[in-house]
């Protein structure tokens, strides 16, 4: 669980987890040659842990000034989204430390016009806004406008990069669409047969990027692997289930699945009802309660894992950093790409 912080934590007390001098600590802050790469690991690390900025909470009373953020999630149960609101709570003590808060706004954000509206209504009410974004042409003009009144934006998980948000925070999902085709290829093995794919919506660029990463490793590398057309379940668990169950009942030779997004509990449900759950090989996304357990139960082989504690906190010390016009730590806030299976279950 991510480390809660409060308003005592001091350059001592990094120094202190991290083994090293207060002299050190500061080499490392200030980017100065002459430190080891493991000790400025070390170093880096404790901070990340503590998302630490010195001496920012004795500023932030200084300026008098108290900012306002909003998270733009989507509505409905997502078990990684709730992941990332759940330790934006947990961050309370390190938010009022800093005079800031951070409110939650749930939203269809598998609709351009519900979306697009609901940042539009935004605009003057937040210093900042990270939001998980369906890349098309009304939410790019809606972020635009967030940015020409004032309003430093960060896309959260999918980016819209040809809008003019500020910063985006989450993996490289490209890469993450490459990892799940390697691992189902190799996973399969010679058998020949076809390959099944649920995205919750090809209008998400990280549910695009994703297929297209994985389409060119099972283009490149897979030949003997046929990918068929990507089903869409809005990331809604009946929905997943249905659309996958119809194509199960066509196709008795798939044998790998690919589940881009959420909705893994209808995915599992269609695959065991049709038993062939633990005949086709089944590579979703992220650690959750849900996908835990079936990598223990063996429907699931593998989950390529992003650290929704770090990405609740990245969001928030990259808004921060724009409000105040500081540099953004671009190392500090990468998201790194895992995969995770049973037997490496963190």
């Amino acid at each position: 669980m991510a480390e809660t912080l409060t308003a005592a934590l001091t350059l001592k007390d990094i120094a202190r987890q991290a083994g090293v001098s207060l002299a050190t600590v500061d080499r490392v802050l200030h980017n100065r040659p002459g430190v080891r790469p493991d000790t400025v690991r070390r170093v880096r690390e404790a901070i990340e842990r503590n998302s630490f900025q010195p001496h920012v909470a004795a500023a932030e009373l200084a300026r008098g000034r108290a900012r306002r953020f909003a998270f733009v999630m989507p509505s409905g149960p997502n078990p990684f989204m709730q992941q990332i609101e759940d330790y934006l709570g947990e961050m309370s003590a390190w938010l009022s430390s800093r005079r800031l808060s951070v409110e939650m706004v749930a939203t269809d954000v598998f609709d351009p016009s519900v979306l697009a509206g609901t940042l539009e209504g935004l605009s003057d009410d937040y210093d900042g806004i990270a939001m998980v974004a369906l890349d098309h042409p009304g939410v790019r003009a809606a972020i635009d406008d967030l940015v020409d009144a004032g309003t430093k934006v960060v896309t959260l998980v999918s980016d819209v990069p040809s809008s003019r948000r500020h910063h985006y925070v989450g993996i490289d999902n490209i890469a993450a669409g490459r990892t799940a085709g390697a691992l189902v290829g190799r996973l399969v093995g010679q058998k020949p047969g076809k390959v099944a794919i649920v995205a919750g919506s090809r209008g998400l660029r990280d549910h695009a990027e994703r297929i297209f990463g994985f389409n060119q490793v099972m283009a490149s590398e897979f030949a003997g692997l046929s990918v068929l057309p990507v089903l869409e379940g809005r990331d809604e668990d009946a929905r997943s289930e249905q659309v996958l169950a119809r194509l199960l009942s066509r196709h008795a030779d798939i044998v790998g699945l690919y589940n881009v997004g959420a909705g893994t509990q209808g995915v599992a449900t269609a695959l065991s009802d049709a038993g062939r759950d633990k005949q086709v090989v089944f590579v979703g996304h992220d650690v959750t309660a849900l996908t835990r357990r079936l990598l223990l139960q063996g429907v699931m082989d593998a989950a390529i894992s992003q650290n929704p504690g770090h990405e609740a906190r990245a969001a928030v010390r990259v808004l921060l950093a724009l409000a105040r016009g500081e540099p953004i730590l671009r190392e500090q806030e990468k998201i790194r790409i895992d995969i995770v299976m049973r037997d490496n279950l963190p």
